[in-house]
């Protein structure tokens, strides 16, 4: 990153003087003085009546009074460090994840709507981290690699809708499938990275899968993977949208819906994470904002700059300027007396 500077600013003051002095010279028989010593140059440069010479001297004079606020270009590096995490999202897709729960100013959404923008702008704001995602209802799948491409993984998270995998919910097998990823990433992470942690965001109890969940947990806990779980919704009676086989939405019904809080609390005590409850739009935002918080390199930055004096540059111009000034005004005396 460039930037341009001036050590002494206020020489540029002396500018103001050079168009008053050409108003003066206008109207004086006798030359006014523009630079000292300059009684030997009105012979030659002001005396001889070239506009273009006395145009010289005064560009030459107005390069020479830059050259003295002495400016320079200021280049800054900077050295930071580069070191972040690799972090595995693990989002469930089962059918509860459509009952509607969470508000959006006054519009009723359901969860999986509620989650989206949080769990975007959590993705944007790691940027020195490598992220993935495991989505997962019955079974769990990877939809994303752990990658730096942030943006596409923003746009992978979007696609995500539940009925894309079979219904159910494989909580320990999806803890499975996260840790199998980051252990991948461990292989290239050697030195580059200061660690790994999974982000387990379900609404309910597993009920599906070849793992249990306590089991999945201490396996992480082993190889020293902290899962961070998140209770999405509210317990009790809850609205659920129905459709038609043509998946066209035909009415509202109320179901039961309940968390298996204590399972989660569970699997972050073993792992060394931590549970949050996040039971409307503000608290599932306020679970990631405190892991983001929790799991957050503070990076020390160092800046330097080199300086490029253009001091030289301005009174080799400034001299080039007076010469030519002098030499016009030579050659216009020779045609005077001529």
């Amino acid at each position: 990153m460039d930037e341009f500077n001036l050590v002494d600013p206020w020489w540029l003051l002396a500018l103001i003087a050079l168009p008053l002095i050409s108003i003066l010279r206008s109207r004086r028989a006798a030359a006014a003085l523009v630079l000292p010593f300059a009684g030997n140059w009105q012979r030659t440069v002001f005396a001889g009546g070239s506009r273009l010479a006395s145009s010289f001297a005064f560009v030459g004079a107005a390069l020479i009074i830059v050259a003295l606020a002495r400016p320079q270009v200021l280049d800054f590096e900077r050295q930071t460090k580069s070191k972040g995490y690799d972090i595995m999202l693990v989002l469930d897709l089962s059918s509860s994840m459509l009952y509607e729960d969470y508000k959006d100013g006054l519009k009723r959404i359901n969860r999986l709507q509620a989650v989206k923008p949080v769990l975007s702008a959590f993705i944007n704001k790691r940027e020195n981290d490598r992220i993935g995602l495991v989505a997962f209802a019955s079974q769990a799948y990877t939809v994303a690699p752990l990658t730096f491409d942030h943006r596409w993984l923003a746009s992978q998270t979007d696609r995500l809708a539940v009925g894309l995998i079979e219904d159910g919910t494989a909580i320990g097998d999806a803890i499975g499938v996260a840790l199998s990823r980051l252990q991948e990433g461990a292989k290239e992470r050697s030195g580059e990275r200061e660690g790994a942690f999974t982000i387990l965001l379900t609404d309910g109890a597993n009920t599906a899968g070849s793992i249990e969940p306590i089991a999945a947990a201490e396996l992480s806990a082993d190889h020293g993977i902290p899962v961070y779980t998140i209770g999405a919704g509210r317990d009790g009676m809850v609205s659920m949208p129905r459709f038609n086989a043509k998946n066209e939405r035909i009415g509202t019904v109320r179901v039961p819906s309940q968390t298996d809080e204590p399972t989660l609390k569970e699997i972050a005590r073993i792992t060394g994470g931590e549970f949050h409850r996040a039971d409307n739009t503000n608290t599932i935002k306020d679970a990631f904002d405190s892991i983001d918080t929790t799991r957050k390199i503070e990076f020390e930055s160092h800046q330097y700059s080199v300086t490029t004096e253009l001091f030289p540059y301005f009174s080799v111009a400034a001299g080039a300027m007076l010469f030519a000034s002098l030499g016009i005004g030579a050659l216009n005396r020779k045609e005077a007396l001529a």
